[in-house]
């Protein structure tokens, strides 16, 4: 049975198909028919130029450019070059017909010389419908009227139309839009005005056409009087634009204009070729500037065309590459034409070429970039004219600068002895620049008198400094400014010589390109504000750009400053003057000293043991710790000594060893318990918290600084965590540095600057760190190509083989370590109890385990001792804890009581126990000493007492009297008389006896009698 396939799952096959399958414009990846056809190239048609160098130069860089034409498919590029040597119309004709004549020519390139050969081909191309390229050298050449998309023209020399956008863009600046327009030498004025209000979007006010020669001097004057202005009033005009003049007629017109508008060159002249001898100050000109090779043109005209060719073929790949061979004497029009198709790919085809960006405008015009400059005829520092740079035009956009740079070098001045008097720049920056308050009548005792006008603005600058002389300028504009800097400049001033006035700078910056314009003190020196700038200027690539530096009268390096953190010491801080280790390798030769003093002491024949001289006292393992604890700490408390000369030289040697590590101990405690001052650790601008700074780490620079500049040329990504925690000034970084909590924790800055910073520090909280980098130095800074740039650098090269910069530092610079430091000797550093925490806490944890040793002691009675004593093993710790020894040997086991020694009862009555003589006496004194040290040495209590064949059993006691009872033994006090009685007897005898002994001696003896013995003779009846 067969089922039919439904309609919706074909129409999904068929949708799958044709959207998986090829497409139409790449079908075939290689049109194999269209490529063997082609012959494996295309071919390009050139008209070149009619001079023999003219044409051999373009036929060079046309073979050059043909190389690399980027065609699809890897086609070549072959050229069918024409050069009729005619350019009437009809030779041009023949030529381009010529050309056009070779099979799969897809376009031409030409070469036109004048204004009628390029209409001619503007007529060709349209004829014919062939794309032609044309690929102009005139300059300022008019448009041609209607676009032609046949014909696009690529013009190497500037266009009338761009020469027009650059005028209207300087007019645009200024906002000037009454303007005057004379015209020298212009084809169609009438046209050229229609152009002019075309790209300026308003008409001119006044038009004076000069194209015809006058004879005289006076005419050209009576013909230019509608510019000047009225008796009291103003001119009809602002500005002039003066076209269409070369540099002769344009010094003729200028020099018979009369006063009143400023005026404007709208001819672009070269900068050498500029005049600057009886011109008007503040005439405006302009000139091409860095113009790419005619070879450059050349090649991006090949290029466009070989783009456009690459475009077409993607999507029709015959009819791109295969162009309908043109018939001159047969011109059939078609639907569409293979030119027309191409042309439409022509006018959207773009690319960056070797002039810059490439494209077709709707003019039919080819783009390409230009540069213009804009120049101001102004006075050098001498006062003589020079030209300045004001703006730069690029690709429809001028960017205006706030200065000028000098053209080329202006000539000396007349009058070789006058001083001229020069307007100087500078800005505050320590210790280079100082500034302070005037007096209360606006003078300066001591420094520079100069301006704080606050302003960059010229006309307020020149009112100030007008109104210095007369004493109109306020108070509060004054400054007294001094410092390194200002000596220097006042010793040139004398040298050179030279007067100056001096101001500072108005927006407080060094200088930097912000939005095409130079601020601070660049920005005034090319503004023409300032002949001369000098304080901690420092010499950079950007700079020396546009400005001109003298020799380096200071070298420096930028560095990083870095804040102390007063920090309260911790816990452990008590313990930080010695590293771990070393309280480690103390307290473990500590319990090996201990060690080896008991293993002497108890294998010394002298020590403290038992079996050693047979000593009451035992020097344990503890006693030595105790010893050698209080020998480490020098306490002052009874301990054990060892008695044999080993352990004593140990012991010793112990003692030199605790003297030296306490003395480091102590020798920095001070410094660590005092509080610690912690930095931020930095090696350098290489450090990784700069490159990837963590959270909260916040590091800057100053505004528009050469620190900055090096910063965001070498290292962006910092630069751009950097710039939102800069600062305007240096003092306004230390300032970020050290408030509390700190704003900034690093501050990167010229070096010198910052030893400056941390050498006043008076609280010794600020510290330079890591290593220098970006090695500069300091220079006075001048417009270019100033004459003096020669003259001051020679001087200061002078001045530092002389010693004067030497003395300078000296002067300026020298360097106080922590500013009132130094003088306070006697400040008293006091210590809070937050410095003895740790101890405090170490005190309480003693006490914890003091409470845990007790514990242990009362385990160790309760359970451990008795499981000892009942294993009789382990019963001998004399050499270790003498206490443990006692207890084991001592006292009974736990629960048990201690048996009392039994004695016999005596009746208690007063009955006289039989004598004891005074050697009995002695005998049991003897036993009893006996007993007490056996006691002492822990051994078995046995009151027994060494036998003696003279002492009567019965009459010593069965059991020591003194663990009997208390009462008195019957008769012992009869004994204790007799005792005293023999003892008495004795002694007289002894008396009389040293009595002979005196007589014998001597008669002088006899005189005196012995008092002891008169003493002793009366004191039995004293007794009685």
């Amino acid at each position: 049975m067969c089922t039919s396939t439904p309609p919706f799952v074909r129409a999904l096959w068929l949708g799958l198909a044709l959207a998986l399958g090829p497409g139409p414009a790449a079908g075939h990846p290689q049109p194999c028919g269209v490529l063997t056809r082609l012959g494996g190239s295309m071919r390009l048609g050139a008209l070149l130029p009619r001079a023999p160098a003219a044409r051999a130069r373009v036929r060079a860089a046309l073979a050059r450019a043909a190389l690399e034409p980027g065609l699809p498919h890897n086609l070549s590029l072959e050229l069918v070059a024409a050069a009729p040597l005619a350019r009437d119309p009809a030779s041009l004709a023949r030529g381009l017909c010529q050309a056009l004549a070779a099979p799969g020519v897809a376009a031409v390139l030409a070469f036109p010389e004048a204004r009628p050969e390029l209409l001619q081909l503007h007529f060709l191309a349209a004829a014919t419908e062939t794309p032609v390229l044309s690929v102009l050298r005139r300059e300022a050449r008019a448009p041609l009227g209607a676009p032609n998309p046949f014909h696009l023209q690529l013009d190497w020399a500037s266009p009338l139309e761009t020469l027009l956008d650059v005028l209207v863009s300087v007019l645009q600046v200024h906002t000037w839009e009454d303007v005057g327009l004379v015209l020298c030498r212009v084809r169609d004025p009438s046209g050229l005005v229609a152009l002019w209000t075309s790209r300026a979007g308003w008409a001119p006010k006044l038009v004076l056409d000069l194209s015809r020669q006058d004879p005289g001097n006076a005419g050209l004057q009576a013909r230019l009087a509608p510019l000047g202005a009225p008796e009291g009033g103003t001119a009809p005009v602002p500005i002039a634009v003066l076209l269409g003049c070369d540099a002769v007629r344009a010094q003729q017109v200028l020099q018979a204009a009369p006063p009143g508008p400023r005026w404007l060159l709208g001819t672009p002249l070269p900068a050498e070729a500029l005049p600057t001898e009886g011109l008007p100050p503040g005439l405006l000109a302009m000139g091409e500037v860095a113009r790419p090779p005619l070879e450059a043109a050349i090649h991006d005209a090949v290029e466009l065309v070989a783009r456009a060719l690459g475009s077409a073929a993607r999507v029709q790949p015959e009819r791109a590459l295969l162009p309908t061979m043109v018939n001159c004497n047969d011109l059939q029009p078609g639907s569409e034409s293979s030119g027309l198709f191409l042309a439409r790919f022509l006018a959207n085809t773009s690319f960056q070429g070797h002039t810059g960006p490439v494209w077709v405008t709707g003019s039919s015009q080819v783009h390409i970039s230009r540069r213009f400059r804009v120049w101001s005829l102004r006075h050098d520092p001498l006062g003589a004219p020079a030209w300045a740079t004001v703006g730069t035009w690029r690709d429809g956009r001028l960017e205006s600068e706030t200065g000028g740079v000098a053209a080329r070098p202006p000539p000396q001045p007349g009058a070789p002895g006058a001083r001229p008097k020069l307007r100087v720049v500078t800005l505050v920056e320590h210790p280079f620049v100082f500034a302070r308050e005037p007096d209360e009548d606006g003078q300066c005792p001591a420094g520079q008198l100069c301006l704080a006008p606050g302003t960059n603005d010229s006309a307020t600058l020149d009112a100030l400094f007008a109104g210095l002389a007369n004493g109109s300028v306020p108070r509060a504009l004054r400054r007294c400014c001094y410092g390194y800097c200002i000596d220097l400049l006042e010793r040139l001033a004398e040298d050179t010589p030279f007067d100056f006035e001096l101001y500072i700078v108005g927006d407080g910056k060094y200088g930097a390109l912000r939005d095409g314009r130079w601020t601070g003190l660049v920005g005034d020196l090319l503004a023409g504000r300032a002949h001369m700038a000098v304080t901690s200027f420092s010499i950079n690539s950007a700079r020396s750009q546009v400005v001109d530096f003298s020799s380096p009268f200071f070298s420096t390096s930028l560095g990083i400053m870095v804040r102390s953190r007063d920090t309260a010491s911790p816990i452990g801080a008590f313990m930080w003057p010695l590293h771990w280790s070393m309280w480690l390798g103390v307290f473990a030769a500590l319990h090996l000293t201990a060690l080896f003093l008991t293993l002497y002491e108890w294998r010394s024949p002298y020590g403290l043991t038992p079996r050693g001289r047979n000593r009451a006292t035992v020097f344990s393992y503890s006693s030595a710790l105790n010893l050698c604890y209080a020998i480490l700490f020098g306490r002052t408390v009874s301990s054990k000594t060892p008695k044999c000369p080993t352990g004593r030289l140990l012991m010793n040697l112990w003692a030199i060893f605790c003297l030296l590590v306490l003395s480091s101990y102590t020798a920095n405690l001070a410094a660590v318990m005092v509080g610690d001052k912690t930095f931020e650790e930095l090696s350098g601008i290489h450090d990784p918290k700069l490159h990837h700074p963590s959270q909260g780490f916040r590091f800057g620079t100053v505004w528009e600084s050469s620190a900055e500049a090096y910063i965001k040329k070498s290292f962006p990504e910092m630069y751009a965590h950097m710039r939102r925690h800069s600062a305007p000034t240096t003092p306004h970084g230390v300032s970020m540095l050290t408030s509390d909590p700190p704003k900034l924790n690093a501050f990167i800055m010229d070096k010198s600057l910052l030893d400056y910073e941390v050498s006043i520090d008076a609280d010794c909280r600020l510290l330079t760190v890591g290593k220098p980098f970006a090695i500069e130095g300091y220079g006075i800074g001048l417009p270019q190509n100033s004459p003096l740039t020669s003259n001051l650098s020679e001087f200061i090269s002078r001045y530092k083989s002389s010693g004067f910069i030497d003395l300078l530092h000296d002067k300026w610079y020298k360097m106080v370590p922590c500013g009132k430091r130094v003088f306070a000797v006697t400040e008293t550093l006091q210590m809070g109890i937050y410095h003895f925490s740790g101890l405090f806490v170490l005190l309480c944890l003693g006490l914890g385990s003091a409470l845990l040793s007790s514990l242990g002691e009362h385990v160790f009675y309760h359970l451990a001792l008795p499981r000892i004593r009942r294993g009789n093993k382990l019963q001998y710790w004399l050499h270790t804890s003498q206490r443990i020894h006692r207890a084991l040997n001592t006292e009974p086991p736990d629960g048990q009581e201690e048996a009392e020694p039994e004695c016999p009862e005596e009746p208690q009555q007063d009955t006289v126990a039989p004598t004891m003589g005074p050697r009995s006496w002695t005998r049991v004194r003897r036993a009893v000493v006996r007993e007490r040290r056996v006691r002492f040495l822990l051994e078995p209590a046995m009151a027994t007492a060494t036998p003696d064949a003279e002492v009567d059993e019965a009459v010593l006691p069965s059991c020591p009297v003194w663990l009997c009872s208390n009462a008195p033994r019957p008769g012992e006090l009869e004994e204790l008389e007799q005792h005293i009685a023999d003892t008495h007897e004795r002694l007289r005898q002894a008396l009389v006896r040293r009595g002979e002994l005196l007589a014998q001696l001597g008669d002088s003896a006899h005189d005196q009698p012995c008092p002891l013995l008169q003493a002793f003779e009366e004191a039995p009846g004293a007794a009685q």
